[in-house]
């Protein structure tokens, strides 16, 4: 059987991330939650549902994403699939199953789970954060003829693909990196549509104007550093 790891990467998700954990399917091998300097009693909550919890001082989505990555190299038995999932219980996790099925039936090195539109509760994405999908999407499409319909946080990857990204954001545009190093290196991929709710709690990034704005500039920062390329 595969190995399959997840990677979850969470700041104050204390009221939500057992519920997360509890329902991922026992597919999966090891769950790492990676606390991002919380504050409240996410790590204590983690580590209660059987959780491995590792701490990451430094502030950002993509620190806490790489520090897990660096968590799973240094085990001597490494995945074949790692899945990136968000703390705060918006997306399905039993949909795992779901994620991971292009590439354990089709070969595929690349699965984005796509919050489309009919399987979104209402309000569950800002407007912010609607418009800046279609826009950065639209861009990857017109300058790299992509495919993606969304930036979803929601997804699963090779292992041996995932190291030979090299990714190295630190903060908001770490997903759309991982999208545009996927199709630089020409890797196979698919989006599958899945179910996204309202979070528990307020949202670090779309929650707040600085958070969106700057969320925005550096998605759209990657993607104009890459059409140069």
């Amino acid at each position: 059987m595969p190995i399959i790891k997840v990677i979850i990467p969470a700041y104050n998700e204390a009221d939500s991330i057992a519920n997360v954990v509890n329902d991922i399917p026992h597919i999966v091998d090891e769950i790492i939650v990676v606390s991002n300097n919380s504050t409240d009693d996410t790590e204590i909550n983690a580590r209660n549902v059987g959780a491995t919890v590792l701490t990451e001082k430094r502030k950002g989505y993509g620190y806490a994403c790489l520090k897990g990555m660096e968590y799973i190299s240094s085990e001597s038995i490494k995945p074949d699939i790692i899945v990136f999932l968000d703390g705060d219980y918006s997306d399905y996790p039993e949909e795992l199953t779901k994620i991971v099925s292009p590439i354990l039936n089709d070969d595929i090195d690349f699965v984005i789970g796509a919050r489309v539109k009919h399987l979104r509760e209402q309000g569950s994405m800002t407007f912010p954060q609607i418009f800046g999908n279609w826009l950065a999407t639209f861009l990857m499409k017109l300058i790299f003829g992509a495919k993606f319909t969304d930036l979803g946080p929601f997804r699963a990857i090779k292992h041996n693909k995932l190291l030979a990204l090299q990714m190295e954001d630190k903060t908001y545009g770490w997903t759309v990196e991982m999208q545009l190093k996927v199709l630089k290196q020409k890797f196979s991929y698919v989006e599958i549509p899945v179910k996204y709710r309202n979070r528990i709690g307020v949202s670090k990034v779309s929650g707040t104007v600085k958070g969106a704005i700057f969320a925005g500039i550096k998605i759209l920062g990657w993607i104009f550093k890459y059409s140069f390329k």
